[in-house]
């Protein structure tokens, strides 16, 4: 049975995510499209309010752009948070968020990872969830998506790299807002609360009087989700059965996470005009998330030999920090989606894992291309395309192309700085806290899994993901601090490093493809591609991962 969920869900991804991919390049298309006739009177009259000029942008104007609205959203979100207790819409009194948590809480949203070293009912107004939390919700999946559409624009060789600004109009006005009206609606009639009233004071049977929690709840569901953002209106995110009720809330609730980074490689197809290639490109994504999944079930299912030690069943598997009413099917299922699609909303403990359960999140943080979020999973897989195709260049003595275009040391430059951001950022600040009182004063579990606190929680900031391994204490200056920074690195130099490579390969002309050129479109390219993936990416890793999860596995068989 268990089984069949599992399929029957990852097949509405597969076939939801084909005409949203067909969609998404119709959206963002340079020429006119019927859906202009829908959406162009409400965009336009955004250009006119906003003062925004259509005209197509250099790389350079579209990294500008992007930054400095970038810049704006941080100071607003930053000064509303600061002084939400002065601001209306915070009928529970709720005290205004300290200096250093205000800053790493905006890094957090901002850079779409959705971080919280702060309990979302008791941190923040309802002023502060809707006017900082779910906008920057929009704004951020929205930046990323315009990014994205930028580099396969400039990879396939289109007109121009487009304008930024009209892109993240497009992104908000055809896809994000149309969709999170309808999952909100879905969301709704599963139960999720939608109201503006305070806290309710309820009597339980005990006679105690209880404080329940509640406010603008389906609204900041429906785009955490399908903007693959995760921050939880809760603290305890959507294991909380006011964020995710049912076994239907959590089905669609995976569903959004998932379909527009599964959608953007059939969108990438279409923008280069061989299908071929985003199948492939899905297909080297799919099989690698299949495998972390089976890991995860898997590993779950067989429950945890310390458990059955001291006489706790484990007959249905390790059920421990589990949601008895989703099971341990969708928990993996949901485990993996929302790590691949660097999501981080929890429908589990991920600190309650099995060590190789726990494995799973980390390993798709870690490779940050299996799927990924929202546009920046398909740029991180297409680096690794580049990559695979300069290394077979090279076996084989040829100037290396990619979709008809030379592939030159500038390109490999800019995506050697990508690949070796990514690690630095995690394993330089794990190092510093694993050898300094000041960073493990706050873990909870010494020895192995210790480690895989730490080094989990870098991961998670580094990928923009925002789940962690929740025994961590980390609301302290130290880790507002340093998780902040890695934030905001992981995300703003890879993408400037990757539209200046979208820039330098729409400058090029075309190479017209001969009998020797190398295809990027067939099964040997799916292998070299996943080769380089493991190579290159997995095995960076290997060394931390043997000293975290893999050590804590072998401690307890």
């Amino acid at each position: 049975m268990d089984f069949i969920q599992i399929a029957l869900v990852l097949a509405l991804v597969v076939i939801l995510a084909i005409p949203m991919g067909r969609y998404i390049a119709s959206a963002f298309s340079l020429e006119s499209t019927r859906l202009d006739r829908a959406f162009g009177g409400i965009e336009r009259s955004i250009y006119k309010i906003s003062g925004i000029q259509q005209t197509d942008m250099k790389w350079k104007q579209y990294a500008k752009a992007l930054l400095l609205s970038n810049l704006v959203m941080f100071g607003l979100g930053y000064i509303i948070v600061r002084f939400q207790h002065l601001l209306p819409g915070n009928p529970s009194d709720i005290a205004a968020m300290e200096p250093l948590l205000s800053f790493n809480t905006i890094a957090s949203f901002l850079t779409n990872t959705n971080l919280q070293h702060y309990s979302g009912e008791s941190g923040l107004s309802y002023f502060s969830q809707m006017m900082v939390i779910i906008y920057l919700m929009f704004t951020t999946p929205a930046t990323g998506l315009a990014l994205c559409i930028a580099f396969l624009r400039g990879v396939t060789g289109q007109r121009s790299i487009g304008n930024f600004y009209v892109d993240l109009v497009r992104a908000h006005t055809r896809i994000l807002i149309p969709l999170s009206i309808v999952v909100a609606l879905f969301l709704v009639g599963q139960g999720v609360p939608q109201t503006l009233e305070p806290t309710v004071t309820a009597k339980t049977i005990e006679g105690i009087e209880q404080q329940i929690a509640r406010g603008p709840v389906a609204a900041l569901e429906s785009i955490k989700h399908i903007g693959t953002n995760g921050g939880g209106f809760f603290g305890v995110n959507s294991a909380h059965p006011f964020e995710n009720p049912t076994p239907l809330s959590n089905v669609i609730e995976i569903l959004s996470m998932f379909l527009i980074p599964t959608a953007l490689p059939f969108a990438y197809g279409r923008m280069s005009g061989n299908r071929k290639q985003g199948k492939i490109i899905f297909t080297a994504m799919g099989i690698v998330f299949l495998e972390f999944l089976a890991l995860a079930y898997f590993s779950e299912a067989n429950g945890n030999p310390a458990l059955s030690g001291i006489g706790l069943s484990q007959e249905n598997g390790s059920m421990e920090g589990k949601e008895v009413r989703f099971g341990l099917a969708q928990t993996a299922l949901f485990t993996a989606v929302t790590t691949a699609a660097t999501t981080g909303t929890v429908n589990n403990m991920h600190d309650t894992l099995t060590p190789l359960g726990g494995l799973v999140p980390l390993g798709e943080m870690m490779l940050n291309c299996v799927f990924g979020g929202d546009g920046v999973g398909t740029i991180n897989i297409l680096m690794y395309a580049i990559l695979a195709v300069f290394l077979a260049g090279l076996m084989v003595g040829r100037t290396p192309e990619f979709l008809g275009r030379k592939i030159e040391a500038k390109e490999m430059k800019l995506i050697a700085i990508t690949i070796l951001i990514h690690p630095l950022i995690i394993l330089v600040p794990s190092a510093i806290a694993l050898v300094t009182q000041i960073g493990t004063v706050a873990i909870s579990n010494p020895g192995f899994h210790g480690i895989s606190q730490v080094v989990y929680e870098f991961t998670s900031s580094a990928a923009n993901n925002g789940s962690g391994f929740e025994g961590l204490g980390d609301n302290t200056p130290f880790w507002n601090i340093s998780t902040g920074l890695v934030m905001l690195f992981g995300r703003y130099f890879s993408m400037i490093a990757m539209i200046a490579v979208a820039g330098s390969l729409l400058s090029k002309k075309p190479v017209p493809e001969t009998l020797g050129t190398f295809k990027t479109d067939n099964s040997t390219f799916l292998v070299i591609l996943l080769s380089t993936v493991l190579i290159v990416g997995a095995l960076t890793f290997f060394p931390v991962i043997a000293l975290g999860p893999v050590a804590e596995w072998l401690t307890i068989q």
